[in-house]
């Protein structure tokens, strides 16, 4: 099937959508939340303390990152509890490699179920990953932690950077990944380092229909000293194309804001983009 003529109901029958996916097709609103490494100085000081702010700021979701592999099951229990009262949600968490190793994924799980994590997202490939064979072999270790995942009702994922869209041998190893990695696997999609590398969002999600559910929501500038440091809407990203596309065929189930610093605090960044963010989307 052709993405000219892939809808959302061809996907949701064609791929069985999540609870999360069936809520886009309804033209439900999509959670939108934080990936917490914009505050992670805030988060490291005081993490309860930080994620009530967040919630208190109207988000609906929040993603941990690789340190939340270091709780005891009784702290990620106080920490669902926390969410719980807040009704706020952590749909997935943000790994390092480690989580997805036999003798990692297990505790990895354990956390998640907690938390109701139910992405285990790799947030890197690490620095030592160059070949294209080297692109298999990590598309090798998370397909076989998809694997494990399935029946846990989870699934596993994958976070861009820059490198995955230098091509390495003519192909770019996000599409590597992509080609190596089952269906039901998560390409989370960075859409700052995407359009930093002068690559097609759009383009991108259209080519893997269904398969991008989750997307961090970064800007990128091409003025001097600015990047990444944009706050969302103040770069170059065509926002309503990006939406446009992740609802109609990307399969979206959630939104995360990342910044990675900007002229003002963390908290007031992640509060000025919240606010930007439903501008661009008229809520």
């Amino acid at each position: 099937m052709s993405t000219k003529t892939f809808n959302r109901r061809s996907f949701l029958a064609a791929a069985g959508a999540t609870p999360l996916a069936m809520a886009v097709a309804q033209g439900k609103q999509i959670p939108i939340g934080l990936e917490l490494y914009s505050v992670r100085d805030e988060l490291k000081q005081d993490l309860m303390g930080t994620v009530r702010a967040v919630a208190a700021m109207g988000y609906q979701d929040v993603e941990f990152y690789s340190p939340y592999y270091e709780w005891t099951a009784d702290y990620a229990k106080q920490v669902r509890k926390l969410l719980d009262d807040l009704n706020i949600r952590c749909y997935s968490t943000h790994n390092s490699a480690r989580s997805f190793e036999p003798d990692g994924l297990p505790h990895a799980i354990e956390i998640n179920k907690i938390i109701g994590g139910k992405i285990l997202v790799m947030a890197s490939a690490g620095r030592r990953v160059e070949s294209l064979d080297d692109w298999k072999r990590v598309a090798e270790t998370l397909s076989g932690a998809a694997e494990k995942l399935r029946p846990e009702g989870m699934r596993a994922g994958f976070h861009n950077h820059d490198v995955e869209w230098r091509p390495v041998g003519g192909q770019r190893p996000i599409d590597v990944l992509a080609a190596n990695t089952p269906k039901d696997f998560v390409l989370q999609l960075d859409v700052g380092t995407c359009l930093e590398m002068k690559q097609d969002p759009v383009a991108f999600i259209k080519a893997n229909a269904g398969r991008v559910n989750s997307y961090h929501l970064k800007e990128w500038s091409d003025k001097p000293d600015v990047g990444h440091k944009a706050l969302l809407g103040e770069g170059v990203g065509r926002w309503k194309e990006i939406f446009a596309a992740a609802e109609s065929v990307g399969g979206a189930e959630h939104y995360l804001i990342e910044q990675e610093g900007s002229r003002f605090p963390p908290l007031e960044t992640a509060k000025r983009c919240l606010e930007n963010y439903r501008k661009i989307r008229g809520l």
